[in-house]
């Protein structure tokens, strides 16, 4: 081979930069090592927390080597942002999916208008986007001009406003308005994922990844490592709207709450509701809240005649004046108060508390007092009260009300944009607090505020999320220099967090979680073991077999397998991609495309030997006719895993770059190393076989006449087909919460458990759920859809708080409930190990998108195949192999998940194993038909049956032993790479066998078939 020198330097070159970029993770995991040894030594187990304390002596061990030289090119700093990141699934931590709300700037973008169209359409864009793919602001405008075809989006009551005056006038079209808005949305989003970026930055997470999702509104974040899930969640969701609003004194505004529940009793009088309230029990008050439910629509109200409120609060003022005075604090409180019974405590005295609640009691507290008759009762300095609640105690699980001096407008008097800087701090008693600074107009504002509430010995309240955190009042003054602190019963964390987040800025918009992953770092570890374990195995498999079977020339492959390897993972590190469970079976599965590259072509210098030509020439020849079918089969297969790259998510998308990146490598190692080392030792004159005496005659005087059989083929396959869509359809199959939507937990027990006994345990807690073994018997994977379309970490924690209730009979008795759902805890053998949640929205954008990766898949290869063989037969022939192949796997799916001891489930993983079936099947199909164009060229006089056959047969060695090669790779992946990715590799095997099948007795036979003369074409 000519030009040896240049493919020897670049091999080197490549090696090297591998090399280097791949010395930062050793010299990170070195470190690493040497910390927790360090922190094994300082700390000893029999210390109390010992766990948490070792983790923060590592932590501290590392701190002090940052920027500590390290083989004098490095710091453990730098290497540690270049090493080969590490999925979820390796590592433990979160990845989510947050939805921007659209509804919310486009609500902004209106100036908050009231105009009942313009929130119509908002809500019935929302109900549009259940069954469409568009984005919601497609879906906002097909509902608008469906409500009113004359209404225009230019109209001063909606984005004719003063806020985008300078860019929307009145005589505006909607054509016109629709791309300002778009644009403005865009830029909306654009700013949320800055706001994102900017606090994850803060957050301390290495290797943080973020990134938009198309024009959705969505946002990816990837926090490998993380492992305070809730304070993940909270610096996500959290817009860091800053409020600051005076408060009136709570005792002044409870003297209206007797009037205001004598009105009540008297309602719930008229409406016949006899059945007290109960505060005692929590259903009592779900019951109170159902009863009452009808209290609170404020449309009915409005509607209700003006004679029937003033007869109605006639008979208040009668029932209050028959009481000298109203009733003190102190009065005891009786359960047929419908109000007042809920009241735990009244604020103290000159404070802004007006009283304390339950927190499981806000909804029904505000629903009473927003009533309009409610409103009507007080007195008209309360005529614009907006009602907050504070944080929640979580000791007694109280929280406490304020009343706030609101407005017309309902904006508060100073807003959280005049924050230019916060710091976490400590009061004055030296907890953790937040200080921040204003601007110049912020601070005119903030001192005429506290000059105010000096003088009236009044509070200012500082709100957050529409959360009060602290209402201080002022002692000495008013304040000057813009400066103000927010305390509250924070912990050092969380006022690092807020501190972070109003230094970052406010969301444009709420943002909600709408999918999630999290993974606790025990779970990864194990990952990382059965991965190792798979890798390994699979690895030193092939390097034997390849000697064994191809002997001098099968060790040459083996080293630029092993070349491969290293390139791969270089470049890998390189491009900052992220290793996954699946990117490591990705890799497993390269190592069995490396092998078929080799294989394809030491079977034709085999062939090309055989021929009686000298060992040169053989060689030449053997790699120059096998190139076509090597470069066939690699693009077919690299064209299947693009569109899983483009379709997928999270690891599936690390699976996908894996493969990507493999296919690349494998031609290269398998074209250019493998000849360099052959083509070196023949120049050296030096004796170079292709085969050993076990295999040297093997599979090569084989004749069989497969067309013959084709029509037995077609019956068995008929059979297969019929009895996987029968299946299809009366059984189905076992979606999975990718999508079906809804929240997956795998919970580890101390000893084995039963699964239909534990699903009988939750279902009267959770109303639905599936529970199945996940792994090991000790281990359940439990799915349910209770509250899906609710977001938030506390109906997070009512499921699991529910979950703990109901297993609790199966928990080691010392196990709290803190430590059932903690997932940060390192070496974790008990509770929730990961948890999934997909919401309804997205799990129908992810099962669409599965639709078109498999269906795209299947055009882009009927094209592919047309282009390269210029006959439409070979194209149907593929295509009909493949949609063979996929109706099979689907269906010994669908027959077999009711009893497999394994996850079965149909995910976002499966499809990948799916569109890897497609490329493998491909692949296969490729290097057959190439052959009978070769032949037909060579041997066109034979005939089309006789072309075939002998394509076939002279295909038959390449084929099985590339089957059997990847079929023990993956059978390995399979058994040892853990339980997350059984199902996806349990897919993989099922393709291989069916795609090999396939090549030969349906693909073939259907070009057969369908083509209507012998096939001749002119050579080159």
């Amino acid at each position: 081979m000519r030009n040896n020198g240049l493919i020897k330097f670049f091999g080197i070159l490549f090696g090297i930069v591998s090399i280097y970029q791949l010395s930062f993770t050793f010299i990170v995991n070195n470190a690493e090592r040497k910390a927790k040894q360090y922190a094994i030594e300082n700390i000893e187990a029999f210390e109390e927390d010992y766990i948490a304390k070792r983790e923060i002596e590592e932590l501290r061990y590392l701190d002090s080597i940052h920027n500590t030289s390290i083989l004098g090119f490095t710091t453990y700093g730098k290497a540690k942002e270049r090493e080969l990141n590490k999925g979820l699934d390796l590592k433990g931590g979160i990845n989510v999916i947050l939805q921007i709300s659209i509804k919310d700037i486009l609500k902004g973008l209106a100036d908050n208008s009231k105009d009942p169209i313009f929130n119509k359409a908002l809500n019935d864009a929302e109900i549009l986007q259940k069954n469409s793919n568009d984005p919601y602001v497609e879906s906002f405008f097909i509902a608008f001009e469906k409500l009113d075809q004359n209404k225009k989006l230019a109209s001063p009551s909606i984005f004719a406003n003063r806020t985008l005056s300078e860019e929307i006038n009145f005589e505006m079209t909607n054509e016109q308005v629709k791309p300002i808005i778009r644009r403005k949305i865009d830029e909306s989003v654009v700013s949320a994922f800055e706001v994102l970026r900017k606090r994850i930055d803060k957050f301390g997470v290495t290797q943080p990844n973020i990134q938009r999702l198309g024009n959705s509104g969505r946002i990816l974040i990837e926090l490998p490592g993380a492992k305070d899930v809730e304070r993940v969640k909270n610096l996500l969701q959290s817009t860091a709207q800053l409020e600051f609003w005076e408060a009136f004194k709570g005792e002044e505004f409870f003297k209206s709450f007797f009037e205001i529940d004598s009105l009540l009793k008297i309602k719930l009088q008229r409406e016949n509701i006899n059945k007290p309230i109960d505060n005692t029990s929590e259903e009592s008050q779900d019951d109170a809240g159902i009863n009452t439910l009808s209290l609170g629509n404020e449309e009915e109200q409005e509607n209700e005649e003006e004679n029937s409120i003033d007869s109605l609060l006639s008979e208040v003022e009668s029932a209050t004046a028959q009481s000298d005075t109203l009733p003190d604090s102190n009065k005891v409180i009786t359960k047929e108060n419908p109000l007042l019974g809920l009241v735990k405590s009244q604020g103290y005295q000159g404070g802004p508390v007006i009283g304390s609640f339950a927190a499981s009691d806000k909804e029904i507290v505000l629903e009473y007092l927003n009533l309009p008759e409610a409103r009507r009762l007080l007195p008209s300095k309360y005529r614009y009260v907006k009602f907050a609640w504070g944080i929640e105690n979580p000791v007694t699980g109280l929280v406490d009300l304020y009343a706030l001096q609101s407005n017309r407008k309902d904006v508060p008097p100073l807003g959280g944009a005049v924050v230019v800087d916060a710091s976490q701090s400590y009061d004055q008693l030296g907890n953790p607090s937040v200080t921040m600074q204003m601007n110049l107009k912020g601070s005119r504002i903030w001192e005429s505020m506290t000059e105010k509430a000096f003088k009236k010995r009044s509070q200012i309240a500082i709100v957050l999320d529409n959360i009060v955190y602290s209402a201080p009042g002022v002692s000495n003054g008013a304040i000057t220099g813009g400066r103000s602190e927010i305390s509250g019963t924070f912990t050092l964390n969380e006022a690092i967090d807020l501190a972070n987040v109003l230094r970052a800025g406010k969301l444009p918009a709420s943002a909600d979680i709408i999918q999630s992953e999290i993974v606790g770092p025990s779970l990864g570890k194990e990952a990382i073991q059965s991965g190792i374990y798979s890798f390994i195995i699979a690895l030193i498999f092939v390097l034997v077999w390849m000697i064994f079977y191809y002997g001098r020339a099968g060790f040459y492959a083996d080293i630029a397998l092993l070349f491969n390897i290293l390139v791969l993972f270089g470049i890998l590190a390189g491009l900052g991609a992220v290793l996954t469970l699946p990117g490591i079976a990705g890799i497993v599965l390269t190592i069995g495309i490396s092998v078929d590259a080799n294989v394809l072509i030491f079977e034709r210098v085999r062939e090309e030997l055989k021929k009686g030509k000298g060992l040169a020439k053989s060689i030449t020849d053997g790699f120059n006719n096998a190139l076509s079918s090597i470069l066939d089969a690699n693009i077919t297969t690299g064209l299947t895993a693009l569109i899983l790259f483009i379709f997928g998510t999270g690891p599936i998308k690390g699976f996908a770059t894996t493969l990507l990146i493999g296919i690349g490598t494998s031609l290269f190692t398998a074209i250019f190393i493998t000849r360099f080392f052959i083509d070196n030792r023949k120049e050296r004159g030096k004796k170079i076989v292709f085969s050993t005496s076990f295999t040297q005659n093997l599979l090569s005087k084989v004749d069989i006449s497969f067309l013959k059989k084709r029509k037995i083929a077609y019956l068995v396959s008929f059979l297969f087909v019929g009895l996987s869509i029968f299946s299809l359809f009366t059984k189905g199959l076992n979606q999975g919460v990718d999508f079906l939507g809804g929240r997956s937990y795998t919970v580890r027990f101390e000893n084995v458990v039963n699964p239909s006994q534990v699903q009988e345990k939750i279902i009267p807690l959770l109303e639905s759920a599936e529970v199945k073994t996940f792994g090991e018997e000790n281990q359940l994977k439990i799915t349910t859809k209770y509250k899906i379309d609710e977001e938030g970490t506390e109906v997070d924690k009512e499921i699991t708080e529910k979950l703990f209730t109901a297993l609790q009979e199966d928990l080691p008795e010392e196990l709290s409930y803190e430590e059932f759902a903690d997932l940060s805890i390192t070496n974790k053998d008990v509770g929730v190990m990961s948890s999934i949640k997909v919401g309804p929205t997205i799990a129908d954008d992810i099962k669409q998108n599965s639709y078109f990766s498999v269906l795209g898949s299947l055009i882009i290869v009927f094209l592919y195949i047309l282009l390269r063989f210029r006959k439409w037969q070979f194209s149907l022939g593929a295509v009909t192999a493949v949609f063979h192949d996929v109706i099979i796997v689907l269906g010994i799916f669908s027959i077999t998940y009711t009893f497999m001891p394994f996850n079965m489930e149909i995910n976002q993983a499966f499809i990948a194993a799916v569109l890897t079936v497609i490329g493998y099947s491909l692949n296969d199909t490729v290097v057959v038909f190439d052959r009978i164009r070769e032949f037909t060229n060579s041997h066109g006089s034979w005939g089309l049956p006789k072309v075939i056959n002998n394509a076939l047969n002279s295909t038959l060695s390449r084929t099985l032993n590339t089957s059997i090669t990847t079929l023990i790779v993956l059978l390995a992946i399979f058994i040892f790479g853990g339980e997350s990715i059984r199902g996806f590799m349990f897919a993989l095997i099922i393709g291989v066998v069916v795609g090999t099948y396939s090549s030969v007795f349906i693909a073939t036979p259907i070009m057969f078939d369908t083509s209507k003369k012998t096939l001749h074409t002119k050579k080159g």
